[in-house]
């Protein structure tokens, strides 16, 4: 703790004595959950899962003409993880969520280098999933151009972890961190430009996953999977609508052959008036049809926030289902205003497989999901509640039997948010 005083001390001092702006901020997020069919499907003798998680960041942000800089640290808290007079932390959560460089190198062009979120567009291959507590993010340099309404990212990453407790490695650069879709290398360009009503993207991603061979070893190469899409978004009046087209190619970690998978997505939105908002959907992610060791037709979308899609269960694409049957989402969903200060969001979404289970069956399951947001003078406080009426091909893909799950599904929430400022200075 010591050398984060010290290093909050500094931007104080340097915002004192400078042309600059330092801003220094905070984040207390404690969130409560009742867990009963979250994820997976609960069976009828497991009892449900209680408990609450805190997020705690202190964020810290230096500006002048000719960079940024930017740290943000973070603790993940599950209250009663640690037993009394425990001299360290047993879950070892404190971490350095972002801390990046951006360097403006004149005529639009800027530099971002370092620890930091990737979000862009609507956040389906490449998000910060801000609702997990731990988020993601990227240790990446990325090349930055921007003009009028024309932006473009190029993305570089090259992951390292040292076993070598003296630090580097003396020979080889076999990266031993797997899981998860965590990649050794990352290149990617995003091209966006936008008009009067319509906003267009192209997302080319690349990335490259360690192979070892049988002996868990030695390495062998690299697996490289590409992922190509576009993103739309379309705004006129009281009418929305937004479209997904992203295709995967290549192999996936273990060198599994990807052929032929895709995501496509359709969203639609209508605010009838100031207080109420509809929306209507549909989403289609392939599905593995080859069912053999080395091969797959299946995406799976990688680094985005997919708690966002799919439904707020989190039954799909959210450390599951990275080699299964596809999905057909079907949703529709109402935001209501009762407030100046609150809002409801109301949301159905019926589940599909995009391929048939070994037992011929496609249906999933309808999940619905409800969101109340009422916010205070200073401070937000969210509860939600989600229920799910699953079909018999989701006990099938669940690996359960209906006779053997809980009659009911569900999982509520309840989540205070405060966000303090404790700085925000200019100095000349």
């Amino acid at each position: 703790m010591k050398k984060q005083h010290l290093l909050i001390g500094l931007f104080i001092l340097f915002a004192q004595q400078s042309s600059a702006q330092f801003t220094l901020d905070g984040e207390f997020r404690p969130r409560t959950e009742f867990r009963h069919g979250f994820g997976n499907i609960i069976s009828e003798n497991a009892d449900a899962g209680f408990g609450v998680s805190t997020r705690i960041r202190l964020n810290s942000g230096y500006s002048v003409d000719a960079y940024s800089f930017y740290v943000s640290l973070q603790d993940v808290l599950v209250w009663g993880e640690n037993r009394q007079l425990l001299p360290d932390d047993e879950n070892n959560s404190f971490a350095v969520f972002e801390a990046w460089a951006n360097i403006n190198l004149g005529s639009g062009f800027s530099t971002k280098l370092g620890r930091q979120t990737l979000d862009y567009d609507d956040q389906r291959i490449l998000g910060s999933v801000g609702w997990t507590q731990q988020g993601r993010n990227h240790d990446a340099a990325l090349l930055k151009y921007g003009k009028d309404k024309f932006h473009m990212d190029l993305g570089l990453a090259y992951s390292q972890d040292y076993d070598n407790p003296a630090g580097f490695q003396s020979v080889g650069t076999a990266y031993n961190t797997t899981g998860f879709f965590t990649y050794k290398t990352m290149q990617y360009i995003y091209l966006k430009q936008g008009w009067e009503n319509l906003s267009g993207s192209l997302l080319i991603l690349n990335n490259g996953f360690q192979n070892f061979k049988a002996d868990d070893i030695t390495p062998d190469g690299l697996s490289n999977l590409q992922t190509i899409g576009t993103h739309l978004d379309y705004k006129k009046g009281s009418f929305g609508a937004a479209a997904n087209l992203f295709l995967q190619t290549g192999e996936r970690q273990g060198a599994v052959d990807v052929k032929g998978a895709y995501l496509l997505g359709l969203d639609l939105s209508y605010k009838t008036s100031d207080k109420v908002s509809l929306g209507a959907g549909i989403e289609i992610i392939s599905g593995n049809d080859t069912r053999t060791a080395n091969k797959t037709e299946a995406f799976f979308p990688l680094y985005g926030t997919n708690h966002k899609f799919n439904g707020l269960m989190d039954y799909f694409y959210v450390g599951n289902h990275a080699n299964s049957i596809g999905l057909l989402d079907v949703h529709l969903s109402a935001n209501f205003k009762l407030g100046e200060k609150s809002n409801l969001m109301i949301k159905a979404l019926n589940f599909s497989g995009e391929q048939d289970l070994p037992s011929g069956e496609k249906s999933l399951g309808t999940e619905l999901d409800l969101v109340l947001k009422q916010k205070f003078n200073g401070y937000a406080l969210l509860l939600g509640y989600s229920q799910l009426f699953a079909s018999d091909g989701m006990y099938e893909l669940k690996g359960t039997t209906k006779d053997l799950a809980a009659g009911s599904q569900n999982w509520a929430w309840a989540m205070l948010v405060i966000k303090p400022k404790f700085l925000n200075t200019t100095r000349d």
